[in-house]
């Protein structure tokens, strides 16, 4: 499990693993670093049928089958696949909500836990699927909502494992994403097309692709520190960097932060409140661990920026005093009186010299600050009043 999930290989059951195993998950078993079941399985035929053989009370019969319909419209828009709701008693995939010991030897756990199951293509129970009844279905981020589990658990009947790509709709643990714009990610259009072939579509849909830490190109979104570790965001992404290990581990934020908005655009870490700011757009959430403040989203107005400021850049915190950065000028605002200081905002190459360009992220380590801007990085010497080092930024994901 820790080597599937890109954890420390330890042998024992450690915090990190331990956390892992409290996600929400489907039921199936992780059983490698690949994408297609053991031994091959896979439908003879393309033109598969699903009947409904009972419904969640926590939704109308219309929105159940709306959601199973077009979570089966993912696969089948990539792949040479076409499914057919039927009320035959026969039907290639079987879909039911049970709870408990419900007579397939995988007993479900209740609320949490274990969400779903399905089985590999083939005869009998073989493509089914089995949803826990005890779980409050949704169409929405509260909760577990139906279309996302059930595109996962279909992955399933058409002979997909788990993959150990965290932005993959086949990663094993449940994270939110907005089901009106969800595509397949690319890392599941290659599983599917790898068992079943390309779509007959003349031009190939393509997915998303789950950003790769040792890109040249990357760059990120906004960075903060937490509680000894450093948080890199990257679209609906986040890197987790331990002080102490050497691995750096990548997660949707709405696996820790379900209901945070993705594309932060700036974050800083208050030490002494505890608390971490993320800011989008002209709002902004305090989180206290994998909390949400009550009262948030906040407008940036409250901070005293004027009207004409609708979103900010980078922001981080030092000694009391808080600087957020906005195009080529940055404001300072005073943690004490909560109130920006007068004089500001002042040019950024002026207080900052060599930072010349656009500043993408910042965080404080030491008496530096490190600047992010496009793919690198610039150490500042608050205490020399200059830059000491430039290098890629993404050597602090441990790339070389």
């Amino acid at each position: 499990m820790q080597q599937f999930f890109g954890l420390n290989i330890t042998g024992k059951p450690n915090e990190e693993t331990l956390e892992i195993m409290r996600k929400p998950r489907c039921g199936v078993p992780d059983t490698g670093n690949f994408m297609i079941t053991p031994g091959n399985p896979k439908w003879k035929q393309t033109n598969l049928t699903y009947r409904i053989i009972n419904y969640t009370p926590d939704l109308s019969e219309a929105e159940v089958e709306t959601a199973l319909e077009k979570a089966f419209k993912l696969w089948s828009r990539v792949s040479p696949l076409n499914f057919t709701k039927t009320s035959q008693e026969e039907a290639d995939i079987k879909i039911a909500f049970f709870q408990g010991d419900h007579g397939d030897n995988s007993p479900f756990d209740g609320p949490n836990g274990i969400l779903a199951h399905a089985f590999q293509p083939g005869p009998g129970i073989g493509g089914d699927v089995h949803f826990d009844a005890e779980e409050t279905w949704t169409k929405t981020s509260r909760n577990y909502n139906l279309f996302l589990v059930a595109a996962h658990e279909f992955g399933h009947s058409l002979g997909l494992a788990h993959s150990s790509d965290p932005g993959a709709l086949m990663y094993p643990n449940y994270a939110f994403s907005e089901p009106s714009t969800y595509s397949l990610p690319q890392d599941d259009i290659n599983g599917i097309q790898a068992i079943y072939g390309p779509s007959s579509n003349p031009v190939q849909p393509t997915g998303p692709t789950t950003p790769t830490a040792c890109d040249p190109r990357l760059t990120f979104d906004a960075i903060t520190t937490l509680r000894g570790e450093i948080l890199f965001f990257k679209d609906k992404y986040f890197w987790r960097k331990h002080p102490h290990l050497r691995r750096v581990e990548l997660n949707f934020i709405s696996l820790f932060w379900p209901s945070l908005v993705n594309g932060i655009q700036a974050a800083y870490e208050d030490f002494d409140k505890d608390l971490i700011f993320v800011f989008k757009g002209n709002q902004y959430w305090a989180l206290s661990g994998y909390d949400i403040q009550q009262g948030y989203p906040k407008n940036i107005a409250n901070y005293g920026f004027p009207s004409s400021v609708q979103e900010i850049d980078a922001a981080v915190s030092y000694r009391g005093k808080t600087y957020f950065f906005v195009n080529n000028q940055f404001w300072r605002y005073d943690d004490q009186s909560q109130s920006m200081e007068p004089g500001y905002p002042k040019s950024i190459a002026s207080s900052f010299q060599g930072i010349e360009s656009r500043v993408d992220a910042v965080f404080q380590k030491n008496s530096f600050f490190l600047f992010f801007s496009g793919p690198r990085y610039y150490a500042f010497d608050l205490s020399a009043h200059r830059i000491t080092r430039v290098e890629r930024s993404n050597r602090w994901l441990n790339c070389r």
